[in-house]
């Protein structure tokens, strides 16, 4: 059965992008038991450009640069697309207008996630990007699901573990139970389960690391473009 081709706008880290593609590939073998899994066509972008753009707070030259990259991955075949990044779903309305075929939202396959957990109440954790600006937390909030996000100083610690190491493929003991101390402050002020709002967080933070649930947005969003794309097309 040929199935919908997947474009990935990746490279924001390479990390996370390398999880996509198992995530999709192995999971698809496994459930499915051949190796007949969608195609994949992944766009690498400059990261220090977009980390430039997200400092200077220049989004729209990053929207910009993303429909680009998106629209290549249509003009290449691809049926929908992924922003493989939590923080650059800052944009992801302007660049969901800018490009030709759906895109399919981190945010909303967590949400999903999280309602179908039962829960209503979640901390959220990122780049200070994703915990300050409203486009996570609004967005769980249209689905009725309050969010919690870390002190200011916990924050920009979170951040720096983020782009020095995590980006880069280090993983700190440290920065983990760093993390962990800030997760336990969230479940202190009522958060029933924690969401990983940054791709590379799951790097760190694992599920026997935390008594709270975790929502992984890297894994619910592969998750979500496998069963879009072995879908039987309407």
């Amino acid at each position: 059965m040929k199935h919908r081709r997947i474009g990935i706008l990746g490279g924001m880290s390479p990390e996370s992008t390398i999880v996509y593609y198992e995530h999709i590939t192995r999971t698809y073998t496994e459930r499915f038991g051949d190796y007949g899994y969608p195609e994949i066509l992944i766009h690498s972008v400059n990261f220090q450009q977009f980390v430039d753009w997200q400092h200077a707070g220049q989004w729209t030259a990053a929207a910009d640069e993303m429909a680009r990259a998106l629209e290549g991955l249509r003009l290449a075949g691809a049926g929908f697309g992924l922003i493989a990044t939590n923080t650059m779903h800052i944009v992801f309305d302007a660049v969901q207008q800018a490009v030709g075929m759906p895109l399919v939202s981190i945010v909303d396959a967590t949400a999903e996630a999280i309602l179908s957990a039962g829960l209503h109440r979640v901390g959220l954790l990122g780049t200070v990007f994703t915990m300050r600006e409203p486009f996570f937390r609004d967005r769980l909030a249209q689905a009725g699901i309050e969010v919690l996000v870390p002190e200011p100083g916990d924050q920009d610690r979170m951040n720096e573990v983020i782009y020095q190491e995590l980006c880069g493929g280090r993983i700190l003991e440290a920065s983990r139970g760093m993390f962990l101390r800030i997760i336990d402050r969230l479940r202190l002020r009522g958060a029933q389960g924690i969401v990983l709002g940054c791709t590379e967080i799951p790097l760190l933070v694992r599920p026997q690391d935390c008594a709270l649930p975790l929502f992984n947005t890297t894994l619910l969003h592969a998750e979500k473009a496998l069963r879009l794309a072995v879908q039987p097309e309407p």
